[in-house]
C-alpha cells in the first residue's frame, strides 16, 4: 500500500511539473549571449530602436510567464515591435557548467552592470551604442500570478528612443 501512495505521490509530482513548465522555452542556451547583444545591436541601430535584453532563462517560471504574456497582449506587442529589438538573454546563475560557459555569464553580468542582483527576469534597456540605460526589475511589474499590463506598458513606453530622448 505505501508503493501504490509513493508511485501515486510521485507521479502528481511529475505532472504538476510539467504543467507548470508547459510554457514555451524561448531561451537560447547553445549561443554566446555577448555575441547575440552584439548582433541585436547592430540590427536595432540601423532602425534607430533600442534593444531589450530579457535576462533569465527556460530553467525560470517567471521569465517564461513574461515571454508569453508580451506575446499575447497585442498593445504591448506592437510598443516593443516598433521601438526595440527584444532578445532573450540566457543566464545560468549557477556556477555549474563548463568553464567557457561560466566566464561567459560572469561577463554577460559585467556588460550588463550586474543585472541580476535584482533576480530574474530582468530587463535591461541598450541605447543604440549598447550602453545600459536602464535596468527594470521584473517585480514592480508583477500581479498575482502574472504581470500587470498597466506597469508593463508604462515601463516599455518610458524607455523608447522618442521617450529617452526627448526628455
Amino acid at each position: 500500500m505505501k508503493r501504490i501512495f509513493f508511485v501515486l505521490l510521485v507521479t502528481i509530482f511529475f505532472t504538476t511539473s510539467n504543467a507548470q513548465t508547459g510554457l514555451k522555452k524561448v531561451y537560447n542556451e547553445d549561443i554566446n549571449p555577448l555575441e547575440q547583444i552584439d548582433q541585436t545591436l547592430v540590427k536595432a541601430k540601423s532602425k534607430g530602436k533600442f534593444v531589450i535584453c530579457q535576462v533569465g532563462g527556460n530553467w525560470c517560471p517567471w521569465c517564461l510567464r513574461f515571454a508569453t504574456f508580451i506575446v499575447n497582449d497585442s498593445t504591448i506587442s506592437k510598443v516593443i515591435e516598433d521601438n526595440f529589438e527584444y532578445i532573450h538573454v540566457n543566464y545560468n546563475p549557477k556556477k555549474s557548467g563548463s568553464e567557457v560557459q561560466i566566464q561567459q555569464a560572469e561577463a554577460l553580468m559585467k556588460r550588463l552592470d550586474n543585472c541580476g542582483r535584482f533576480g530574474f527576469p530582468v530587463f535591461v534597456v541598450l541605447d543604440e551604442e549598447g550602453k545600459v540605460i536602464h535596468i527594470q526589475d521584473s517585480s514592480f511589474l508583477e500581479e498575482g500570478q502574472g504581470y500587470n499590463q498597466e506597469k508593463v506598458l508604462r515601463f516599455f513606453k518610458g524607455w523608447t528612443p522618442n521617450a529617452v530622448k526627448n526628455k
